[in-house]
């Protein structure tokens, strides 16, 4: 992936407040398709820059897979206090809150 950490935290401050999107949606925005892994990297670390709401970036099934480097139920907790449903570790009406970054941004 030729982007940085940089380019990728630069979207994820555009993910509106309630609304998720995955690793590969941004990824794929960023012209990089196959390169979810390295977001994900980005993701784990972005967490100590309060600028960067990694808590609304969420595998392809809605999962919170990355809530083990939040600690406890610190993602979830965030996500809930911007009314995103979670369930089991899953975002519930993930169909409704997702957010495209192709579709949103030009």
């Amino acid at each position: 992936m030729k982007n940085s950490f940089e380019d990728i935290y630069q979207v994820v401050r555009l993910i509106p407040e309630g609304r998720v999107t995955s690793y590969g949606a941004i990824a794929e925005y960023l012209g990089s398709k196959g390169g979810a892994r390295f977001v994900g990297w980005a993701m784990n670390a972005s967490h100590g820059d309060p600028t960067v709401p990694a808590h609304r970036v969420v595998n392809h099934a809605g999962v919170l897979t990355g809530k083990l480097f939040f600690g406890g139920n610190r993602m979830q907790e965030l996500l809930e206090s911007e009314g995103v449903v979670v369930e089991n570790d899953k975002i519930k009406n993930f169909k409704t809150v997702y957010w495209i970054p192709k579709d949103e941004l030009l």
